[in-house]
């Protein structure tokens, strides 16, 4: 219900500023011809008055809106358990998968990303690797152990991990020195 309100009050705010803001140039510009006599300057001053107001309140909700945080926002995986609610953030199960990586000689640049799913978690892994470990293997023992790592730390089921080499490592050159 909040949401809505919010939505109908800033629809009715820009369309408030788009007209007075309209007003204004057309004034300026002389476009639109003024000339008052001093009740209906009475009057223009009451009604900019109110507006300004009501404009301002409605700039300090927006700007309120705008810097709060809010929980329901930030990304996790929900758990009930039967204790209670646990929610472990998208940043807990990516850094669980970089530990799971680091274990590996190797194996350099890694970034993980995790999509949540029915069946569980899709982690995909991008790294850099050294080339002196066969892909196949690494990458094969990389996902067994992201798989297991995540799963058994969490216990949230993690139905795939997928892993892409991006590229391999140079070694530094050295120019051997005869003597």
């Amino acid at each position: 219900m909040a949401k809505i309100l919010d939505r109908l009050l800033l629809f009715i705010y820009s369309i408030s500023v788009g007209a007075i803001s309209a007003a204004v140039i057309l004034l300026i510009s002389g476009v639109l011809p003024y000339e008052l006599n001093y009740q209906q300057e009475q009057n223009v001053i009451v009604a900019a008055v109110v507006a300004a107001a009501i404009l301002f309140i409605l700039s300090l909700r927006f700007f309120y809106i705008s810097v709060r945080r809010d929980r329901a926002s930030l990304p996790s995986v929900d758990q009930r358990t039967e204790y209670g609610d646990v929610q472990i953030s998208m940043e807990t199960i990516e850094n669980l998968c970089l530990k799971a990586t680091s274990r590996f000689r190797g194996v350099r640049d890694v970034k993980a990303r995790i999509r949540v799913v029915e069946s569980g978690l899709e982690i995909m892994i991008r790294a850099v690797v050294d080339g002196e470990t066969p892909i196949p293997t690494l990458t094969s023992d990389l996902q067994k152990a992201i798989h297991d790592h995540v799963q058994e730390i969490t216990g949230i089921p993690v139905s795939f991990v997928t892993v892409y080499i991006a590229n391999v490592t140079q070694s530094p050159n050295y120019k051997s020195r005869v003597e």
